[in-house]
């Protein structure tokens, strides 16, 4: 079990990797295949696009076929196949369908985890498990930094995206080879999409878990290389140590919040106090947009930490979720989390040229930052109503 736990550690690794390293690229692409940011903002888009969609035929296969074939297959043909395809492109459109095929094939690798933790672990353990495996996991953001930075400088974009074709291919042969679908009981029924949505308590969690994650993926995934590019005439190193600052943030805050959660016995609690801090460091980028580098490094740091509560929201919609609703139950709250950065992409996106020709080099990213922060507090106002537990 623990092989495959840590093969499917590794396959969330790739994934985290892959939703953020168009921000570190974005200088190599825009020299050679004249990708511009609303271009790579559309890309990304259509990553977690292509993710979110994916969510609910993955519950439906996590409880029908179970996680090996599930996240092994998906993984071989969309992650390896997506990685081939992007060391290929030679226009913008080529990314396009590779960040689509990249997108379906890391859709199931942690979703896949979570089922394995739901199924064999004690429901009191579930919160740490899920925070350690999103914390192992966003050490991807850390190589998708200054890393990919320094392998795209010295060995060039294409050969760092074959390197990582190859790493993705034998990562989902090794789930198939060393994940074991957990056992399902006898007798036991067959849950249902409408099943989930019927759990009233659900329906105030949808919307943090749709916010709370948008926000630091499409900073993290995007904006933050042309934001430091344009406002402050940052070169691929800059870019890449912020981006990792912003990483290590984001892993400090992963790990932190799970003993914390145990500690503190709260999980709503956590998130809202951490949601809070999260909204003010994004009020900070707002209205300190070209103060200094070093000022937006640390505001984008502080994003990194205190956004990273993915792993709390989830744990605690799964409270509220029976044994034969689990497939279902999390990867539609995975498709609002994945989902919402979609949208906020789309969004930043379009926001980023309805900007243009702006009156200064911040204005379109004070817009930007200005519509995350609004999507945030309207998501932490309806959690505010969200209930504690079952009981």
């Amino acid at each position: 079990m623990m092989r495959g736990i840590m093969l499917l550690g590794l396959a969330y690794v790739l994934s985290q990797f892959f939703r953020a390293f168009l921000a570190v690229l974005s200088p190599f692409l825009r020299a050679d295949i004249g990708a511009n940011p609303e271009d790579l903002a559309f890309a990304s888009g259509l990553w977690f696009f292509a993710f979110a969609a994916m969510q609910l035929p993955v519950g439906w296969a996590l409880d029908t076929i179970g996680p090996r074939r599930t996240s092994a297959v998906l993984l071989l043909i969309g992650g390896g196949g997506g990685a081939a395809l992007f060391a290929m492109a030679t226009q913008p459109v080529h990314i396009d369908f590779a960040m689509v095929l990249i997108g379906i094939g890391c859709a199931p690798v942690l979703m896949a985890s979570y089922y394995i933790f739901a199924r064999e672990f004690p429901p009191a353990r579930f919160v740490v498990l899920a925070s350690v495996m999103v914390g192992v996991g966003t050490f991807g953001n850390l190589v998708a930094s200054y890393p990919t930075a320094i392998a795209a400088e010295t060995i060039g974009w294409r050969a760092s995206l074959w390197a990582l074709c190859a790493i993705t291919t034998l990562t989902a042969l090794g789930i198939w080879a060393f994940v074991h679908d957990p056992a399902t009981p006898e007798g036991e029924e067959r849950g249902s999409l409408l099943a989930v949505l019927k759990i009233k308590a659900l329906w105030f969690i949808f919307p943090i878990m749709s916010v709370s994650y948008a926000q630091l993926g499409a900073l993290r995934g995007l904006w933050i290389g042309p934001y430091f590019e344009d406002v402050f005439a940052a070169d691929a190193h800059q870019i890449g140590i912020a981006t990792l600052l912003m990483g290590i943030a984001m892993v400090i805050g992963t790990f932190a919040y799970g003993p914390l959660d145990k500690l503190i016995g709260s999980t709503k609690l956590i998130v809202i106090i951490a949601t809070t801090f999260n909204l003010a460091a994004l009020i900070g980028l707002v209205i300190y947009p070209a103060s200094s580098l070093v000022l937006s490094t640390v505001f984008m740091a502080a994003v990194g930490f205190f956004g990273a509560t993915y792993a709390l929201v989830i744990s605690h919609g799964r409270k509220f979720l029976p044994p034969q609703l689990i497939g279902r139950g999390m990867t539609l709250l995975n498709l609002c989390s994945i989902g919402g950065v979609g949208v906020a992409q789309f969004l930043s996106g379009k926001a980023y040229a309805a900007s243009q020709p702006a009156t200064n080099l911040q204005t379109p990213y004070v817009v930007i930052f200005t519509l995350f922060a609004a999507l945030m507090a309207a998501g932490l106002f309806i959690y505010l109503f969200s209930r504690e537990t079952n009981e």
